[in-house]
């Protein structure tokens, strides 16, 4: 079996996933295997391996970052919320159910033998493994139902990377608060600290490391600044500040839903310059914008019911009856329709809802889940978007819905050999619903899509530049970090 290292956090979103990213991008730079493994994660933001199994998206990102494959291995377990008390369960790829919290930690003892094999297979296969934990290992409420941090690190003798965030406050606190509460055979596998987002003028963080080493016995390997312009997406936390606000800029609204999944699809919108890209939760905030984003949705019929009562829905009809444009993907372009049904309760206990009424079809919900990438061509004909007809994109399938409707499709997608027709658009080709999702990742849908929304607001989109790919933002990244981080004293662990 080969080795594996741990790279664990003080809490959530101190930077554990890109720090994974960076170590599998520098270990595959110098000629080694290395696979990204996260035992269990909870996000709403996931995505299709290309043998359609469902792992999360910084797991995707990972596996990028690696140079390798994505397989439902590498994230075996993943939870995506459905209310503040349930979540439905993915095991190796697949619906498993939907649980509460305590039904899920009952779990546990069927659980563990799926993360074991998961990652006895990637250690099988790769020279190395870089394993991610959740949240934090001192978490003494939850350590007996622990399937992703310690129990992990102990299963496979790792190494651990133990991480803090200093953007939030209290790092030293945090990373010495969290050496106390483990074991002492937990303690011995911490073999490092990284101290993470510092910003300002970094000789002000002297002299807590030495005194954390001090304290501890663990040696704090970097300090890494903040990276202004990352552009690597986010796994779970929504960007706070709109984007760009210079003058003529295209303002684009992404409504902001409680559920709202997969809102990395507009990630190439956050970082294209001359876009302003908001996400808001208040309707009195909408505006006038120029595009009305409905993304994905995790529970889609209870977010179609908020968007009725806090009048989003009234404001986005009105907004397209002003002749602006509208655009829904997966659960957003559910909404679009005259209304969703789920007579069976697979994602709510609502039997049906109406719709916004923009688009005619309808949708019901089905029991099995579809996860698959495909291939498709823009098929709109008509209207303002009608320079997009032909483009080729590509994106991932991620939905449990079918719906049906008079034939005027967004795009045509191709699979073994076959085609069939997705999304629409209504007769002036104002609303655009698809099920595509990284459609926008596709420079020419992208820019060909906003030279159409600039058209229509008498705006003029500004000049691209040189776009920077996602490759290109993992190196620089990864050149960070190894910059202010001992990533050779690392490597050392993998040869002990």
């Amino acid at each position: 079996m080969s080795r594996v290292i741990m790279v664990q956090g003080t809490a959530s979103h101190v930077g554990k996933s890109l720090m994974v990213a960076a170590l599998c991008r520098w270990f595959s730079d110098r000629g080694v295997a290395v696979a990204p493994f996260k035992a269990q994660n909870m996000s709403l933001n996931a995505g299709v391996t290309p043998d359609g199994a469902e792992i999360g998206r910084a797991q995707l990102l990972q596996a990028r970052a690696a140079r390798t494959v994505p397989t439902a291995a590498m994230n075996p377990i993943l939870l995506k919320p459905e209310t503040e008390q349930r979540s439905q369960v993915v095991v190796r790829g697949q619906v498993d159910a939907s649980r509460s919290a305590r039904d899920y930690f009952a779990q546990r003892d069927r659980l563990w033998p799926i993360v074991v094999e998961s990652l006895d297979e990637l250690r099988a296969g790769y020279d190395l493994v870089i394993a991610e934990g959740a949240g934090s290992p001192a978490e003494i409420n939850l350590r007996d139902r622990d399937i992703v941090n310690m129990r992990v690190a102990l299963h496979a003798g790792a190494p651990v990377l133990l991480v803090g965030d200093i953007e939030r406050g209290g790092v030293f606190a945090s990373l010495a608060g969290t050496m106390l509460l483990l074991s002492e055979e937990e303690r011995r596998l911490v073999r490092g600290v990284v101290i993470n987002k510092f910003r300002g003028d970094i000789s002000l963080v002297e002299p807590g490391p030495a005194m954390l080493e001090a304290r501890t016995g663990v040696p704090v390997l970097g300090v890494v600044p903040w990276m202004r312009g990352l552009a690597l997406p986010e796994e779970d936390a929504l960007p706070i500040e709109p984007t760009s606000a210079e003058a003529g800029a295209i303002d684009i609204v992404v409504v902001a839903l409680p559920h709202l999944a997969n809102f990395d699809d507009f990630d190439p919108l956050r970082h294209r310059r001359g876009v302003r890209l908001r996400f808001e939760r208040d309707a009195a905030r909408l505006g006038t914008p120029d595009l009305v984003i409905l993304p994905g949705s995790k529970t889609t019929i209870d977010d179609l019911l908020w968007l009725h009562q806090t009048g989003f829905a009234d404001r986005i009809r009105t907004h397209r009856a002003a002749g602006r444009p509208v655009l829904g993907v997966c659960g957003g372009y559910q909404m679009l329709g005259r209304s969703i049904r789920d007579p069976s309760g697979i994602e709510s206990r609502t039997p049906e809802a109406e719709g916004l009424g923009l688009l005619p079809h309808v949708t019901e919900f089905q029991p099995v889940k579809r996860t698959r990438q495909v291939q498709a061509t823009v098929a709109v004909e008509q209207g303002p978007f009608a320079g997009l007809h032909g483009l080729e994109t590509s994106g991932y399938e991620l939905r449990m819905g079918e719906s049906v409707g008079p034939a005027s499709p967004f795009s045509v997608v191709v699979e073994n050999g076959s085609r069939y027709p997705d999304g629409g658009q209504d007769a002036e080709g104002l609303v655009l619903g698809t099920y595509l999702h990284g459609m926008l990742h596709s420079p020419a849908v992208r820019e060909g899509m906003l030279e159409a929304v600039a058209h229509l607001a008498g705006k003029t989109l500004q000049s691209q530049g040189a776009e920077s790919s996602l490759d290109v933002a993992i190196d620089e990244w990864t050149a960070h970090v190894a910059a202010h981080v001992d990533l050779e004293r690392i490597a050392g662990w993998v040869n002990r």
